[in-house]
């Protein structure tokens, strides 16, 4: 059996972060979670977690969680929101809280953490990205632009950090079959685009428990994802072409 850790997830009261929770907690490490729904922190407390209430757009949020967590060993940022909108019908509200949430609460709170970890010379930290990141669609600008900063963010901080026995890790999911598909879309078309292709809570959840047991550089879910974005390196108009076709016919 793996070596027991003390695992800190945030947005662990919905989706993969919830799931993933459970998982970690099943296989006896020391987990806490945070987020907004006080009657799912209850639950997974009463499953044997440790419970922060945490509202991550808020401006002490990661002064907050220093404050109240124990040292994790592991830290998973699984917090996030999206609103699928054309560029000029997103609002500002809106973007200013998907990077809120998405982008400037993990930064701020690596930030804080790091100092320590860095004496200690150990830590892990796993970033819950998006395809939408490597490759955007339509009606997702910004939620993908949060996505593409997470990904330059991470891969300058893996280079930091790597001196230090600080390994870093991002997942990358295709749409997941969650509520936050539904929150994310009011019209409800694009769950209908990518309906077919949805991974489930489940599969990706397994990724993430995998990666706190064997660190790993980036992955892909699925596996083909990480083909389409290498093809959108090598021919980024044929790929935004077939995107734009796709994505814009099925969410009219």
């Amino acid at each position: 059996m793996s070596t027991l850790k003390t695992i800190l997830i945030t947005g662990a009261t919905s989706g993969v972060g919830y799931e993933t929770a459970v998982r970690l907690l099943s296989e006896g490490h020391r987990v806490q979670v945070t987020g907004r729904s006080v009657e799912v922190l209850a639950e997974l407390e009463a499953r044997g977690a440790e419970a922060i209430p945490l509202d991550l757009t808020s401006d002490d949020a990661a002064d907050h969680l220093l404050h109240k967590m124990i040292m994790p060993d592991v830290i998973i940022f699984s917090a996030g929101i999206a609103k699928f909108a054309l560029a000029h019908e997103t609002e500002d509200r809106q973007v200013e809280q998907m990077f809120s949430v998405n982008v400037m609460a993990p930064i701020q709170f690596t930030q804080r953490i790091l100092p320590s970890w860095m004496k200690r010379r150990t830590g892990h930290l796993i970033y819950i990205g998006s395809q939408a990141g490597k490759v955007a669609t339509p009606k997702a600008a910004v939620y993908a632009a949060t996505k593409h900063a997470l990904i330059g963010y991470t891969d300058a901080l893996r280079m930091e950090v790597s001196q230090y026995g600080i390994d870093v890790s991002v997942i990358h999911p295709g749409p997941i079959d969650t509520a936050f598909l539904d929150k994310a879309d009011d019209s409800g078309t694009y769950r209908g685009a990518v309906g077919k292709h949805l991974l489930s809570v489940n599969e990706v959840a397994e990724v993430v428990v995998k990666t706190v047991r064997q660190p790993r550089r980036q992955l892909d879910i699925p596996r083909v994802m990480g083909v389409t974005s290498k093809l959108h390196a090598l021919a980024p108009s044929l790929v935004e072409r077939i995107g734009r076709k796709f994505f814009m016919k099925k969410m009219q």
